[in-house]
């Protein structure tokens, strides 16, 4: 059978498959052992074993784990409520501070935690409330949250960049440095839109808030700063040479638990069990997954899938750019209905020899990637910040919470626009810290 249409077949089946209901994992390798027994064989089977546990024979997936771990014992404690007050009350005299308060609050938790919702419910919690008891538009309330919550995906450390790193096999540092940049541009955006909108709704008392006073300022600072350092702490590690991204993510992770336990009183073995249990379960989730989508890898390169396409679009006299929206389109339709890692696991061992054939970088694809899966989390039908967000605030209806977060999904566009325009944006910091790549 032609590789491309057996590609068509493959990429129906693995919809069919996956839209029943059964996990993604699960899904991949079913998926994977059907095509395998009907064209190699039954005797192609017993090379799965060895690559399901091959794949996870690699040193760098130890700092999944140990960043879920550092967002679990973050999120289990008060400090995104603290996150969030902190801000609240040093961002107090710029005009529209409490929204500012919010998307910083959202992207320093995202940064500790790594995780969307988990940001998106302990931002909103306090967040959603005090804009609107203040009269801030229900639209803004939710939509800034839904979309603050997504940079979860972007900013360092990033589990989302360490499957993007495992997968094409790119520097993990590399990626976490290229997500910077376009991490606290696209809050700018964010922020841009937030105050607009606000200021178009014709209160100018919404701009302005209630003043702190030194010592209410000073206060809350012990409890954020530690996690702050720990932040600081562990890209100097990671960027000097100090240690490799598994080991500074568990140094990372013991001290989270630390913290957790000495300034939010976290004793009890009960709390430490859930958070252990909680990451646990998600971090098998996540290598399950990585595991069958090498067994997937493999049954498309055995039945020649990958080089099929890529050899066909290499055949296309398409302007490059033209390419690349049409990747751009896949990605957002995948987003749309799977989470990120399953996308990145599935789509990257064929996109990238394509888009390195058309003279892209990996890395500044990584950010692109990353954004277009920030923008399913803010889409439906799956959009699973939405639904937070609306079991936060039972009383914002999804539809309002879903058209206040559709200028974010603007935003996003607007970034990726302008990394195709400005390349640097992603590639300036890593190789100004790294240097250019061989």
């Amino acid at each position: 059978m032609d590789p491309l249409l057996l590609g068509a077949l493959v990429a129906l089946a693995t919809i069919i498959v996956l839209f029943s209901g059964v996990s993604v994992g699960l899904g991949l390798l079913i998926v994977s052992a059907g095509f395998l027994m009907a064209f190699d064989g039954m005797r192609s089977l017993e090379l799965m074993p060895e690559i399901l546990f091959g794949k996870l024979n690699n040193f760098a997936l130890l700092s999944i784990p140990m960043f879920i771990i550092m967002g679990a014992s973050i999120a289990s404690t008060r400090a995104g409520a603290d996150l969030y007050e902190a801000l609240e009350r040093w961002l107090t005299r710029v005009p529209g501070g409490l929204v500012i308060s919010n998307l910083g609050a959202c992207a320093l938790f995202a940064a500790m935690s790594g995780s969307s919702p988990a940001t998106c419910a302990a931002i909103g919690k306090m967040g959603i409330p005090e804009m609107r008891k203040r009269g801030y538009p229900d639209g803004v309330a939710a939509g800034s949250i839904a979309a603050g919550g997504t940079l979860g995906i972007l900013i360092p450390p990033s589990v989302t960049m360490i499957v993007y790193g495992i997968a094409t096999e790119q520097s993990i540092g590399r990626l976490f440095l290229a997500g910077v940049i376009p991490g606290l541009m696209l809050m700018g955006l964010f922020m841009a839109w937030s105050l607009y909108s606000t200021a178009r709704s014709g209160d100018r008392a919404l701009l302005t808030a209630r003043s702190y006073s030194w010592k209410e300022k000073i206060e809350i600072l012990p409890r954020v700063l530690p996690f702050l350092f720990i932040i600081l702490g562990v890209l100097y590690a990671m960027y000097g040479g100090i240690a490799t991204p598994s080991e500074t993510a568990a140094v990372g992770a013991l001290l989270c638990v630390v913290i957790a336990m000495v300034i939010y009183k976290l004793w009890s073995p009960k709390g430490l069990w859930v958070i252990l249990r909680d990451s646990t379960r998600e971090s098998v989730m996540i290598l399950f997954i990585i595991a069958a989508a090498g067994v997937f890898s493999y049954m498309l390169s055995s039945l020649f899938i990958t080089q099929a396409i890529a050899e066909w679009i290499g055949t296309l006299e398409v302007n490059r750019w033209v390419l690349m929206l049409a990747v751009n389109v896949f990605l957002l339709i995948a987003g749309f209905f799977l989470p990120p890692v399953a996308v990145i696991l599935m789509a990257a061992p064929i996109l990238l020899p394509i888009i390195e054939a058309a003279g892209f970088d990996p890395i500044w694809f990584a950010v692109v990637l990353t954004i277009n899966m920030e923008i399913g989390l803010i889409s439906p039908p799956v959009g699973l910040n939405l639904y937070v967000i609306n079991g936060i605030a039972p009383d914002i209806s999804l539809k309002t919470i879903l058209t206040g977060s559709l200028p974010f999904v603007g935003c996003m566009v607007l970034a990726i626009l302008l990394l195709c325009l400005f390349p640097g944006i992603a590639t300036w910091l890593p190789n100004l810290v790294m240097g250019a790549p061989l």
